[in-house]
């Protein structure tokens, strides 16, 4: 028997619920709802946000079968009872205030989806839950402050985990027992999140994106992962200005290599494990990088390397020992990037990427020249 508290609203709904014409009985997806006897009416007066309180539950109910949605706050009732759902959940209600008749349940086989939920300040009722077999997602929660109600949840399936467009939310710290994670991680468009506090247990993703949250300082939160199988992306986050929380990553990141448009970013020494990419490597329009020596053990980019629009990007050393590009080469509009540092860096390839696009930087005087490198002295094509 489990203990949860409902606000007035959950009372008048089930006042109308359990009395009709017929008797009075629980509006709910059971043609047999003797087990719900034990549920009493005394209703805990304190304002906290706890859920232990004197109304009482018999989690009885074993498996929903199928996908459940919830659309309306009278949706909630029909999973009263049940531990587990074998498909997907939708919590997708703009009326919704209370999920904490959703106690019992501690596993959603499919996905779990929290959408669009204008009116929910918090997830309690969700306490119980420990694992989502596919993805989860949490979005367009527009008053939505912290995920403490997820507090129990350690397992995250094979797909993605998506936090997004959740205007209030202000820490992670409620999925702190998140440890397993096979899919991508992707927090987007946060924009009162100040740090990522809360995803400390994650230790491997398949992919991790991290884009315009505008308050976003640091990435200090993602110190425990140590290997990113599919894409990296950082880009657009206005006031980020080190990777130090990345530092946990060792060896190759799997995927596409994205650094843009970090306006505050000076520096990439949090990526100093870092030794292969996979696919492509873009960094972009990063206004405030002075160099890239926090990729000093970079050796083998597996596609395209473009280095394009850092204002104040003045040299190429980080890539010291980059010896291999397996694609496009495409180093222009970096102003104050010497091109004798991009024909230094095309001498110490060991095959030439095809093709060669040098344009743009900072117009200087190499000799020599090495005979492939398309800089202002060479007469190649590509040259500034």
């Amino acid at each position: 028997m489990i203990n949860i508290k409902y606000p007035l609203l959950g009372l008048v709904l089930l006042g109308i619920a359990f009395c009709s014409a017929g008797g009075c009985w629980p509006f709910f997806d059971d043609s047999e709802p003797d087990h719900y006897g034990d549920m009493d009416s005394d209703i805990d007066s304190d304002s906290d946000t706890d859920v232990d309180t004197d109304t009482e539950i018999d989690c009885t109910k074993g498996e929903y079968d199928g996908d459940f949605e919830i659309a309306t706050q009278s949706d909630v009732y029909p999973l009263v009872g049940y531990t587990s759902i074998s498909g997907s959940l939708t919590i997708k209600c703009p009326s919704c205030t209370d999920l904490s008749w959703l106690i019992c349940l501690t596993s959603v086989g499919g996905s779990l989806y929290i959408w669009d939920n204008d009116a929910l300040t918090n997830l309690y009722g969700l306490n119980a839950l420990t694992s989502v077999g596919r993805s989860l997602s949490i979005a367009d929660n527009g008053v939505l402050t912290d995920l403490d109600g997820l507090s129990n949840i350690t397992w995250v399936g094979g797909e993605n985990f998506v936090i997004a467009d959740n205007d209030a939310l202000i820490d992670l710290a409620g999925i702190g027992n998140i440890t397993s994670l096979s899919g991508s991680l992707s927090i987007v468009n946060n924009n009162a999140l100040t740090d990522l506090t809360g995803l400390d247990g994650i230790t491997s993703v398949g992919g991790l994106s991290i884009y315009e949250n505008d308050v976003l300082t640091n990435l200090d939160g993602l110190s425990g992962i140590t290997s990113v199988s599919g894409n990296l992306w950082i880009y657009n986050n206005a006031v980020l200005t080190d990777l130090d929380g990345l530092s946990g990553i060792i060896g190759s990141v799997g995927g596409i290599f994205r650094i843009e448009d970090n306006a505050a970013l000076t520096n990439l020494d949090g990526l100093s494990g870092i030794t292969s990419v996979g696919g492509s490597m873009y960094i972009y329009f990063n206004n405030a990088l002075t160099d890239l020596d926090g990729l000093s053990v970079l050796t083998t980019v597996g596609e395209d390397l473009d280095i394009w629009g850092n204002d104040v990007l003045t040299n190429l050393d980080g890539f010291g020992v980059l010896t291999s590009v397996g694609g496009y080469f495409w180093i222009e509009d970096n102003i104050l990037l010497p091109d004798c540092e991009v024909c230094d860096l095309l001498g110490q390839l060991t095959s030439e990427p095809t093709p060669i696009t040098v344009h743009t930087n900072l117009d200087d005087t190499c000799t020599p020249v090495p005979a492939n490198c398309p800089g202002p002295d060479a007469g190649v094509d590509g040259g500034p």
